[in-house]
């Protein structure tokens, strides 16, 4: 009896696993117990903000869909992943149309963010958006609390949950990526890894939407330079959501245990990290 090496195919499952757990903004947010009183004009102007912030899933897509042409199972899951996230941006916005139409984003506003990015190595894009979904999980939980207003707080919970879900939708292409490249899947990743996990140093958010991509727009080449207010990132979570050192260690110990799973390799902070990337480095130059 033959069998179908195809079956290892991802996006089937990735897709029924999402649709259990799709919500709909039409029934499962609880608009009606919105309290006008609750909500100040700095955190309406917050809600904006990630609105486009969202909004930036459609160049990132393009981004995926162009330089994964030869791998159609990842390709396919985009869908879902575009999906849910032009969905975040759609809740934030109607959240503002129903109770704060004058702070709407303007179409220019939400095409300021659309930018084509420079091409990159796949396997490393992989591990950084993994890494973004961990961090924006976090962020969204931080702003949930932060937040007084309960149709808000509702929302920024629902998103971090999607947030959650993605990241281990990416952490089982990152395990695909290892079962068919090896050490080099193991050496993009622990390169990335070691960047993502620099924010702990460095006292800056790392993310996809504020690092670097489009070398002929540089120095306007992030997504965060193009909203309204380029330095609104920072603020909300130094000044606003309280994003603080303690927060962020966690989210670099999130990742450190993920790579370790990934890896079958203890992994408790950078230095170890940076042992195993120049020992993947070494087996692929032998």
């Amino acid at each position: 009896m033959s069998t179908n090496k195809d079956n290892d195919m991802l996006y089937p499952q990735l897709f029924a696993d999402l649709e259990k757990a799709r919500w709909n903004m039409a029934k499962d947010i609880n608009w009606d117990d919105f309290d006008p009183k609750l909500l100040t004009d700095e955190q309406a102007m917050t809600v904006k903000m990630n609105a486009i912030t969202e909004w930036s899933a459609l160049p990132a897509t393009e981004m995926f869909l162009r330089d994964n042409r030869h791998d159609s199972d990842f390709s396919a899951f985009m869908s879902v992943w575009f999906y849910e996230e032009q969905k975040h941006a759609l809740v934030l916005i109607e959240y503002l149309r129903r109770f704060r139409p004058d702070l709407m984003p303007t179409e220019a506003e939400l095409h300021a963010v659309r930018f084509e990015f420079d091409p990159a190595p796949e396997l490393e894009t992989l591990m950084l958006h993994f890494c973004g979904e961990m961090r924006l999980t976090q962020w969204y939980k931080q702003a949930a609390k932060w937040h007084t207003e309960p149709v808000i707080k509702q929302i920024y919970k629902t998103l971090s949950m999607d947030e959650a879900r993605h990241g281990s939708a990416y952490l089982k292409y990152m395990r695909k990526a290892i079962s068919k490249f090896g050490d080099k899947a193991k050496l993009s990743f622990a390169k990335i890894g070691i960047l993502m996990a620099s924010s702990a140093r460095t006292g800056k958010p790392m993310h996809p939407t504020n690092l670097h991509v489009s070398k002929a727009n540089f120095p306007n080449d992030t997504v965060q330079s193009r909203l309204p207010d380029p330095s609104w990132l920072e603020h909300w979570l130094d000044k606003q959501i309280n994003f603080n050192m303690d927060s962020e260690k966690m989210v670099i110990r999130t990742i450190m245990n993920n790579l370790s799973t990934l890896f079958n390799e203890v992994i408790e902070n950078v230095s170890d990290l940076s042992q195993l990337r120049k020992r993947f480095s070494a087996n692929l130059a032998v």
